[in-house]
């Protein structure tokens, strides 16, 4: 008996002893945005190594902050006159790291339905919609702690009848 408890102890730590640790092919925190030379700026410097210290855009009391508020964002794409196929409705959201400078990079694009189910749109508004949302200046630093951080801030753009009719958060 004493031998059948000691076998049932040891064979875990037999399996786990012979378990090969498999590094992860994904980040260390989900949505987190790694450096791609062929479409990121390489002038484009985030203030801490530290990936976990880039946060995201809601983590202080503060939430969007931008200068001339969402309102400056709207009446920019009001004066582009964007449109796409009159039958085209989703949801276009630019997603990039802002800087304790402000600074905005490491842009990346998502497109999908109005159901959240991928889609492609014409390329030319997502260009526009990419061109648009970098050149937005008036970024406001965030700090956390009393100390400046980086920071993770999205746009969405919402398409209805090939128009933007809405931009989120």
């Amino acid at each position: 008996m004493k031998s059948v408890f000691l076998l049932v102890l040891l064979i875990p730590l037999i399996i786990g002893c012979q378990t090969e640790r498999k590094i992860s092919k994904y980040p260390s925190h989900v949505g987190n945005i790694e450096f791609d030379n062929k479409q990121d700026d390489p002038h484009f410097k985030k203030c801490s190594n530290n990936e976990r210290r880039v946060f995201q855009y809601y983590n202080d009391s503060k939430g969007f902050q931008f200068e001339g508020e969402k309102i400056r964002i709207e009446n920019g794409i009001q004066a582009l006159n964007l449109s796409e196929d009159k039958n085209s409705n989703g949801y276009i959201t630019i997603r990039f790291v802002v800087n304790c400078e402000g600074r905005t990079g490491m842009f990346r694009v998502q497109q999908m339905d109005e159901n959240y189910i991928a889609k492609k749109f014409n390329q030319k508004i997502v260009n526009q919609l990419l061109l648009f949302t970098k050149d937005l200046e008036g970024w406001v630093p965030k700090k956390i702690e009393k100390e400046k951080v980086d920071y993770y801030q999205y746009v969405t753009y919402k398409i209805e009848n090939g128009k933007v009719s809405e931009i989120l958060p």
